[in-house]
C-alpha cells in the first residue's frame, strides 16, 4: 500500500472468514438480528446505488432496501441462507422478506477503507468509523455505524 493509500479488503468467494478480516486487530463476533427488509429481485443487469459506491446486480440477485432506505444486493446463490419470505410473499417473488439470524465478523474501521466485491467488479467505500464485515460466505460489506448498531448485536 502506498502512503496516502486506503486499505483495500477483497472479498474471496470463499466459504469462512477471510484471513484479512480474522486477523484484523480489534476485530469482534457479532450476529445478525431478525429485521424485515423489502426485496426486488433483477429481471436483468443493473447497477445498484449503495451509500458506500455502485454495485452491480445480475438477473436473479435480490436488491435488498433496508429501514432507514439502505440498498444492497444479495447474490441469487446466497439469498435463501440469509433470508426468509414473510406472508404474503411467496419465496423468490418480490416482497417482504426478514434476515435470518447469522454470525458475522466485523471490525470497527478508525480511517477510510476500501472493499472490492467477488465480483471482481465492484468496489465499496467505507468512512472512519463504519464497520467492515465479514459474512463467512467469502463476502464483505461496508455497514455504517448506526445500522450496524440496530441490525447487529456483539458475541458476548
Amino acid at each position: 500500500m502506498s502512503p496516502g493509500a486506503e486499505p483495500l479488503f477483497r472479498s474471496t468467494a470463499r466459504r469462512g472468514y477471510s484471513t484479512e478480516v480474522s486477523t484484523y486487530p480489534g476485530r469482534v463476533l457479532a450476529r445478525k438480528l431478525a429485521r424485515e427488509v423489502d426485496v426486488q429481485f433483477a429481471s436483468q443487469p443493473c447497477a445498484i446505488q449503495t451509500r458506500e459506491g455502485e454495485v452491480q446486480a445480475h438477473p436473479g440477485d435480490a436488491i435488498v432496501t433496508g429501514v432507514e432506505g439502505e440498498r444492497w444486493r444479495v447474490s441469487r446463490a446466497r439469498f435463501a441462507e440469509k433470508y426468509r419470505a414473510l406472508p404474503p410473499t411467496a419465496a423468490g417473488q418480490d416482497g417482504r422478506y426478514v434476515s435470518l439470524t447469522n454470525s458475522i465478523m466485523a471490525v470497527p474501521m478508525s480511517e477510510a477503507f476500501e472493499v472490492l466485491l467477488a465480483d471482481g467488479v465492484s468496489r465499496l467505500r467505507g468512512q472512519p468509523g463504519d464497520w467492515l464485515v465479514d459474512y463467512g460466505d467469502g463476502s464483505l460489506g461496508i455497514v455504517a455505524a448506526a445500522i450496524f448498531a440496530s441490525t447487529y448485536e456483539l458475541a458476548g
